[in-house]
């Protein structure tokens, strides 16, 4: 009985009252709403930033080797740019903007090296539409060496 009336007198002092109870649970909710929504919507804001990235690194990737694999420049430029609308398209992306560039030589000529660069605007989710759209660029290279046993 000491015990209590102890906890009652250092509750007074506290200004805490004797009808306080189940406010722990109402001040646990409102804690963890309070830190939950911003972790999970980092959360949200980090997975597609990774997938942007990882889209616009296949996109790269696949847009070198349809390049060097087609008979003609023109035609490597059509098939390189739709790798990368497929690769993009297949995470969710908007059409990319694709930069191809031939060292050592003509382009598609043997042992010749050929860079693609592709880059792309990630938009953050949950953000409002119109002039206030938030987006993060994000871009890639990818160079490819042309099969020194290729017929030019």
């Amino acid at each position: 009985m000491w015990g209590r009336t102890v906890l009652l007198r250092i509750r007074g002092r506290l200004g805490a009252s004797a009808t306080d109870q189940g406010a722990a649970v109402v001040e646990f909710v409102v804690l963890a709403v309070v830190v939950m929504v911003p972790l999970v919507y980092v959360i949200l804001v980090v997975l597609q930033v990774h997938a942007g990235t990882y889209a616009v690194v296949t996109a790269a990737r696949e847009a070198g080797r349809a390049y060097v694999s087609a008979d003609s420049t023109t035609a490597g430029s059509a098939r390189a740019r739709s790798a990368a609308r497929v690769a993009l398209a297949d995470q969710g992306f908007e059409e990319p903007h694709l930069r191809i560039r031939c060292s050592d030589g003509p382009c598609l000529s043997p042992g010749s090296r050929v860079q693609v660069r592709v880059k792309t605007h990630i938009t953050i989710p949950l953000t409002p539409y119109g002039d206030g759209r938030w987006s993060i660029p994000v871009s890639a290279g990818h160079e490819v060496a042309v099969d020194s046993y290729r017929q030019s």
